[in-house]
């Protein structure tokens, strides 16, 4: 049977309850939401309006009118980042970004955005004092960077750079890519202003769902205009979240299962979830590092890591140990570099990259022993 280590990409298998929940709501009321006034419709309305509130809880948002969703992550930070900064503007962002962060930043640097990047170190950690000083409170916009790592699963100082942030008057924007479902996220007591993050990773959703969340005070131009099911006479796109930015039909049975995956959260415990996970990474890290010819990237596990571990085998390329995993031991990992190549620039993978392992709460200390006997083989 298949072993899949790729959670930091996609959360697989999903909690069965969002299997069950998404069938469900296609096959009972998959109508529009909002654009309609029959009753299937509002069923559809409500239960949006119901995972909105689900959403607001769990992060603790204080509205849940200011939280619009999306099809991923990325359409998420490009229309914040889009809808936030203009030629003349300044952002800083760190050499840890996904490529959904660095990619829309190149582009709007070569429309006259200034972006300051702070480097990280070895081990992937970017330091708030550096960020701080990058910041001029007099013409610095925006901060925007990630939870933790897709990379090497390093956690950042949000919580200190996102309180500076606040205090000087600059928006803060966080990632939440890796982190959402595995740690502890306040929005309010964090001074997070906006708020990213995908559905289908550690909040155990369908692929093709996601959030953003913009603070109250904080107006984003849209991205994408069209029919939002209210206000149809007007060609002006609506001024009012969470319409002005959900143009179009919502996904609405993966909604359905993004709120499956909340309730899924809430009833096991995210500190069971996280406590699972940490025990299957320290094992992984403390086999793994005791195998010749293994090299492990960034601190490891513990209080300042959630999620993946990278390493490289000897005489090996990361692509070819991943080939090698999956047609002969039927185990899934990540290689290369991971949509992140200033996190592989800092930590020093760059350009080969690394093979990342990400297990999940649905695996077990049997499928780490398998993975690390197949590693072994591959070694000797």
């Amino acid at each position: 049977m298949s072993i899949y280590l790729d959670n930091a990409a996609t959360s697989y298998p999903k909690p069965e309850s969002v299997y069950t929940t998404q069938d469900s709501v296609a096959r009972k009321f998959g109508a529009n939401p909002g654009r309609g006034s029959y009753s299937i419709a509002r069923k559809a309305a409500h239960l949006m309006a119901s995972t909105r509130e689900t959403v607001a809880k769990f992060f603790n948002i204080p509205t849940s009118a200011r939280i619009s969703f999306t099809f991923n992550a990325t359409q998420g930070i490009n229309t914040a980042l889009f809808g936030t900064l203009k030629s003349g503007d300044r952002v800083v962002t760190t050499s840890m970004e996904h490529n959904a962060v660095a990619r829309p930043l190149h582009y709007l640097q070569q429309q006259g955005v200034e972006v300051v990047k702070v480097a990280a170190d070895p081990h992937g950690r970017v330091h708030a004092d550096a960020v701080l000083n990058a910041c001029n409170a007099a013409d610095t916009s925006l901060v925007v960077m990630n939870h933790c790592s897709n990379v090497i699963g390093t956690i950042q100082p949000v919580a200190e750079v996102s309180s500076w942030c606040r205090n000087h008057g600059v928006i803060f924007m966080l990632d939440a890519a890796q982190s959402a479902g595995a740690l502890p996220l306040d929005v309010a007591g964090m001074n997070i202003d906006i708020l990213v993050a995908p559905g289908h990773k550690g909040l155990f959703g369908p692929q093709g769902t996601g959030f953003f969340y913009v603070r109250d005070g904080i107006e984003l131009e849209p991205f994408i205009l069209g029919g939002t099911g209210n206000l149809s006479s007007e060609l002006e796109q609506p001024a009012q979240m969470p319409e002005r930015f959900e143009s179009g039909t919502l996904n609405t049975a993966a909604l359905a299962g993004l709120k499956a995956g909340l309730d899924f959260i809430e009833s096991e415990g995210m500190n069971a979830i996280r406590t699972h996970e940490q025990n299957l990474a320290e094992f992984l890290w403390d086999r793994l590092g005791s195998i010749a010819g293994i090299t492990l990237y960034g601190a490891g596990p513990g209080p300042g890591h959630s999620g993946p571990i990278s390493f490289t085998l000897e005489g090996l390329e990361s692509a070819e140990t991943g080939f090698i995993l999956d047609h002969q031991f039927d185990i899934a990992v990540r290689t290369g570099l991971h949509c992140a190549p200033d996190a592989h620039r800092s930590i020093g993978t760059f350009p080969d990259g690394t093979v990342r392992v990400s297990p999940g709460y649905f695996n077990t200390h049997e499928e780490m022993h398998t993975f690390i006997q197949a590693v072994k083989s591959l070694a000797a």
